[in-house]
Formats: C-alpha cells, sequence, structure tokens
C-alpha cells in the first residue's frame, strides 16, 4: 500500500466498494441473456405482437367480407341501372361500362323466385369456387381469407349475397379475384407496420415502466447484498429503506432488518472471541491459584474437628471439577464438555451436595422441598448431573430473590420405564416470551439486564451430551 492509501484507509475501502458495485452491475447488464430489463423488453414486444396477430386473422377475413359485400352491392345498382330501361336492354358499350363501375364479370339477380340473368361479358370464363356470404359464420370467414391469401392470381370466384333495401332474393357476381387479394396484401401490409408500430411503443412504454419501477430497485437491491456479503461489518453498506408499500419496498426493510441481525451476531460472536482470549489468560491464572489451594486445602484433612473432617471431601471434589474444567478450558479454547462417563449412584447423595454447596433453604424467604427416596439409584455422569442441578437451582433463587417476596423450591425424582426424571419447580413469576425464545442461548436467555444466560445454557449442552 502506498503511504497516500494508508493515510487514508477509508477513502481507499470507499474506492473498492464503487469499483466493485459498478463491476457488478456491468455483469448484471451485460449479455441479453442475463439482463432482467432486456429480457423484459423482448417478452413485451413479443407479447404485443402475438396480441396483435390475434387480432389481425379476425380483421383480415372482416376485410374480406366487407369487400365483397360492396361488390354485391355495386352489382345491384348496376342491376337497377339495367331495369330502368323500357326493355331491360342496354347497348353492349353501357353494360361493359356498368360490369366495369361494379368490377365484376357477370350479375344474376334473383327475384321472386325467378333466375335472371342480367349483366355479364360476352365470353364470361368458368368459376373456380363458389362462396355464400349468407351462411358464413366467423370460422368460415377466417379459413376463406386464408384460401384468399393462399391462390394463385386470377382465379375466377362466384359470391352469393344479399342485396339490400329487399331488392330481391338473392344475388350472385362473378369477379376476379386478383384484386381482392392485392387490396388483402396491402391491408394486412398496413396493419403489418402498425403492429410493430404498436409494439414498440408498448414495449418501450412497459419496458421503461418496469425498469423504474421494478428493475432498477432490484438491481439495487442485488449491489446492496453483494456489497454487504464483501463487509457484513461495514456499517456504511446496509441498505437504506425507502418509503415504498409495495413488495420492493416489504423486500427493502426485510434486508434492512436481516443485516441489523447479522451485524449484532458478528459483533457478538467479536466480542464473545476476545472474552475467550481473556477467559484462557485469567483460565490460567485461575487454575495456578487452585492448585494452590488444593494443596492448602488438603491440609484440612489432617484437622480432627468434626465439621472440618464432614465438608473437607466436598471441598476437594469442588477443586478437583475446577481445576478440570479449566484444564480442558486450556486444551480445547472453550469450555467444551467431554463425552459424559455414566455411572450408577444414589441421587439423594447428589443433592445433599447440592443442598449443601448452594445454601438452598438457609434464607428465611425460601423454602427448599426435596421428594427423593435414599434408595433412587440414577445412571448418569455424576459432575455433569450436579454441574445442571446448580445452574438450574442458582437460576431459580436468584428469579426468587430478584422478585423480593420469596419463594419455595421443590425437587422431585421418579423412575419411569428405565427412565430418571428429575423436576425442579419454584413458585416465581415465570419467563417472559422473549427469553423462552432465547431460552438455551448464551448471551440471549437472560431476563437481567446483566445476566449472561450461560447457566440455562450450560445446563441445556450437559443434558444433550
Amino acid at each position: 500500500m502506498s503511504q497516500d492509501d494508508s493515510q487514508h484507509p477509508s477513502t481507499t475501502s470507499a474506492k473498492k466498494r464503487t469499483a466493485w458495485v459498478r463491476a457488478g452491475s456491468r455483469r448484471l447488464t451485460g449479455p441479453i441473456n442475463r439482463s432482467l430489463s432486456a429480457k423484459l423488453l423482448v417478452l413485451t414486444g413479443l407479447f404485443v405482437l402475438i396480441a396483435e396477430i390475434m387480432i389481425f386473422v379476425p380483421s383480415i377475413a372482416n376485410f374480406r367480407d366487407g369487400w365483397l359485400k360492396q361488390r354485391v352491392h355495386g352489382a345491384q345498382i348496376a342491376t337497377l341501372a339495367l331495369e330502368a330501361t323500357p326493355d331491360q336492354m342496354v347497348s353492349e358499350g353501357l353494360e361493359s361500362e356498368l360490369l366495369r363501375n361494379a368490377e365484376v364479370i357477370a350479375v344474376v339477380l334473383h327475384r321472386d323466385e325467378a333466375r335472371r340473368l342480367i349483366l355479364t361479358e360476352k365470353m364470361p370464363p368458368e368459376v373456380d369456387a363458389s362462396y355464400d356470404l349468407r351462411e358464413e359464420g366467423p370460422l368460415d370467414l377466417i379459413v376463406e381469407a386464408f384460401a384468399t391469401l393462399l391462390a394463385q392470381d386470377g382465379r375466377i370466384i362466384r359470391i352469393i349475397g344479399m342485396p339490400r333495401f329487399e331488392g330481391g332474393d338473392f344475388i350472385e357476381i362473378v369477379i376476379d379475384e386478383t384484386p381482392l387479394r392485392a387490396a388483402m396484401f396491402g391491408f394486412g401490409q398496413t396493419i403489418l407496420w402498425l403492429s410493430i408500430f404498436i409494439s414498440l411503443l408498448t414495449a418501450g412504454l412497459v419496458y421503461l415502466t418496469l425498469h423504474i419501477f421494478l428493475v432498477r430497485p432490484m438491481r439495487s437491491l442485488t449491489d446492496n447484498m453483494t456489497a454487504f456479503r464483501d463487509h457484513p461489518e461495514d456499517a456504511r453498506r446496509m441498505i437504506i429503506p425507502s418509503k415504498r408499500v409495495d413488495e420492493i419496498g416489504i423486500a427493502e426493510r426485510e434486508l434492512a432488518d436481516m443485516q441489523r441481525q447479522i451485524r449484532a451476531t458478528l459483533n457478538q460472536k467479536s466480542r464473545l472471541a476476545s472474552l475467550g482470549a481473556a477467559v484462557s489468560k485469567i483460565n490460567h491464572d485461575l487454575r495456578n491459584i487452585l492448585a494452590n489451594v488444593q494443596l492448602i486445602s488438603d491440609r484440612l484433612g489432617s484437622v480432627a474437628d468434626p465439621t472440618v473432617q464432614k465438608l473437607a471431601p466436598r471441598l476437594f471434589a469442588s477443586l478437583d471439577r475446577a481445576i478440570d474444567l479449566c484444564t480442558r478450558t486450556l486444551q480445547f479454547g472453550s469450555a467444551e464438555e467431554q463425552a459424559p462417563v455414566r455411572e450408577r449412584f444414589p441421587l439423594f447423595t447428589l443433592v445433599e451436595e447440592l443442598h449443601d454447596a448452594l445454601g438452598v433453604g438457609e434464607q428465611d424467604a425460601i423454602t427448599w422441598e426435596t421428594n427423593i427416596t435414599p434408595d433412587l439409584i440414577v445412571d448418569a455422569d455424576s459432575d455433569q448431573l450436579l454441574r445442571v442441578l446448580m445452574n438450574l437451582t442458582r437460576n431459580a433463587m436468584q428469579a426468587l430473590e430478584v422478585r423480593g417476596q420469596g419463594g419455595a423450591l421443590t425437587l422431585n425424582a421418579e423412575q419411569s420405564g428405565g427412565v430418571s426424571i428429575i423436576t425442579l419447580s419454584d413458585t416465581g413469576p415465570g419467563l417472559p416470551p422473549a427469553a423462552q425464545k432465547h431460552l438455551f442461548e448464551a448471551f440471549n436467555g437472560s431476563t437481567k439486564s446483566d445476566g449472561s444466560g450461560l447457566g440455562l445454557a450450560i445446563a441445556s449442552e450437559l443434558i444433550t451430551a
């Protein structure tokens, strides 16, 4: 690191963070198959085109139907001009002009159940296909429209339709389909270009809207998560939630809450690591002190006083357990529990040792009651079981002392199906829901401001060992 960088570590960190976030953004907006924005743009345009195609099919069928009906109506007008003459005869020139203006080859009007040939060319061509507009449904119109588009130029078709204003039973016309195909292709091209324009416009508007309201906030969330992942201890990398009330806003607030919990957990782990290092140092000195105390206590064994002779074995056992715990702490770096050494022993003796060690029931405000028979034998690790009962009893006594109204402690034990069941109960106020949630978690399960919650955590670890 250069001298300037060493003098300004925060600036260097900010530069690295900015460069990293930009690199993450480049990855998100690079190839089209990885960019959410590009996918939205393509999919929106595709869906609009599909919708336009679904609209185009009935539109082209309706266009063909309207075009043919216009020819039928034009042919009807031509027949009216012919019928206006006295003998219903016109010259060949006028007949050709009427057919040309009506854009038909021949016209046959049916009136009063009589079929009459009205107008026709001298040599009308052979008809290739016939269509009756009176009986066609939507599906028929669509099929016939595509048949027209796929047909060859110069096809001659016969069309049957209804004349307007009850001008006859029905009217037949013969036309060349080529102008119809040309008109349909022209209409289709117009619809195509209009569809492309609408697709691009709609896709652009939808893309812009989604980009502003979805993609950009999601990209910000992603960048924040990846940046926080690299340096979760940096508070500046925590997300600042917006005031949005939709799913994006909920995700931002949940992410901020998760980041706070992670940082709190990391800070706790750091403090625990520091505490562990300090405990290891203290543990080393404490073991030496306990060794000296053990040497002094050995001399108590030679004192003839009955009280000393009664308490000395329990004092020796307590010192041995303390020294053994300190030794294991130094060996493993933490108070890791060894596998239990099971043995059969009377529980009553262990409870008496518990009573003497904690002074349970010696206070006037707290009473102690045991319902354990001297012949009750349990199969367990005596040292670990004593530690469990000591932690539980001490917690119960402290809860009753804080209450200030006294109370009672009751220890019961029974055997059922080869299993020993030990129950310790008190008349205290119980645990609040917040403490119950983290009951067996160190540094989280205590209800006191100065408590560590280690007692129940140790008891749980010993019981489940």
